[in-house]
């Protein structure tokens, strides 16, 4: 892989000295970088005095002991011309390309490591799904038919690559040509949990991966929901698929409600005992949503595909598109229309929704958009 990082700017090497120390305390460092005025270098001049007076100022956000000894010892070169020979690309808080929605947070990341092409991302309209590790079938389910109806538009799904939920909104992303954008708990060097090393691969390929820890950070506990942050943080809404009261969703819908994001609950089975953070949120107030124009309507979305395949169809497939065309109609309609088998037909039209020429809703194919 190619490395894209821009060595323009002498601060770049600060910033990655800065990530690679007090790793699960990013309030300190945010504050401490707002408390210099942004200035990134300054903070590698840190006196006593200056943290006399950021105690005086921030008096809930305790200095770290041993932070001056961390800050003299660092070896700022060394660690920077390590990080140039690693696989990896980054961006930081002065860069044009960092996220502004992460700027809002108190303990914004001051840097992110990445993998994947961040210039095709749109950051102004996105989705975080997230949920339970071991989610139901009908919880992906869910997730897979509301996905589905943004085939083909420039939504993007966030989520954190975790096994369950996270994979299976990755997954569907995927499949119905949107962005998506993995926020990992650990450094890029490893692919966890080690099962999704295929869905990691396709995401940096076709989307972005994202993570503020230094390269060679293993995946620890604490990592995760300090992860999460960063997965509500890029989204202007967040989903929730299936959570336990006490569970890493809950604590992401806690995120988004500090961070004053739009809040939403996909409902499921009562005697699940992961629908009981749902059915809590709800109840204090979260969003129902079972389809994609639920969505749409909350977030005030407009969403359109392009018909542009319509003109280079042939075949069965025109004939499809052209009867769905005048009216929606169901499976059997179309069987009852056409000379195909029905094997053939249910790959034709798999293979129309994929492309985003059609959509199925409530046992009826429609053109998409309409």
């Amino acid at each position: 892989m190619q490395n894209k990082f821009s060595f323009s700017s002498d601060k770049n090497k600060f910033y990655v000295a800065l990530s690679n120390i007090l790793i699960n305390n990013p309030i300190f460092k945010a504050k401490i970088f707002e408390f210099f005025d942004y200035d990134i270098e300054k903070i590698f001049y840190t006196t006593e005095n200056d943290l006399k007076e950021f105690s005086e100022i921030y008096e809930n956000i305790p200095v770290p002991r041993n932070f001056l000894s961390l800050i003299n010892n660092l070896k700022v070169d060394e660690i920077f011309e390590k990080t140039k020979n690693e696989n990896q690309n980054f961006i930081t808080y002065e860069d044009e390309a960092y996220p502004k929605s992460l700027k809002n947070l108190e303990d914004f990341p001051l840097m992110l490591y990445y993998r994947g092409n961040l210039e095709n991302i749109n950051f102004d309209k996105t989705l975080a799904v997230v949920g339970s590790r071991n989610a139901s079938e009908s919880a992906k389910l869910n997730v897979k038919n509301l996905i589905q109806g943004f085939i083909n538009t420039d939504i993007v799904i966030i989520s954190g690559l975790a096994s369950g939920i996270d994979a299976e909104a990755h997954k569907n992303a995927l499949l119905n040509n949107l962005k998506t954008v993995a926020v990992i708990g650990s450094g890029l060097k490893y692919k966890y949990p080690s099962q999704n090393e295929k869905l990691y691969n396709e995401i940096e390929e076709k989307g972005l991966i994202f993570s503020e820890y230094p390269y060679e950070f293993q995946a620890l506990p604490q990592n995760f929901p300090q992860r999460n942050r960063i997965v509500t943080g890029l989204s202007s809404g967040v989903i929730i698929a299936e959570a336990r009261i006490k569970s890493g969703a809950m604590i992401s819908a806690r995120f988004a409600l500090e961070q004053g994001k739009e809040l939403m609950c996909i409902p499921g089975n009562i005697s699940n005992p992961n629908t009981e953070g749902i059915y809590k949120l709800i109840k204090n107030g979260a969003s129902i949503v079972t389809e994609t124009d639920d969505i749409l309507n909350i977030m005030n979305w407009e969403i359109k595909a392009s018909k542009q395949a319509k003109i280079s169809l042939k075949g069965s497939e025109k004939e499809i598109y052209e009867l769905i065309s005048i009216e929606e109609i169901s499976f059997e309609g179309l069987k009852q229309k056409l000379d195909v088998g029905i094997n053939e037909l249910m790959m034709i039209l798999t293979e129309m929704e994929l492309k985003g020429l059609i959509i199925q809703k409530n046992g009826l194919y429609y053109i998409l958009g309409n």
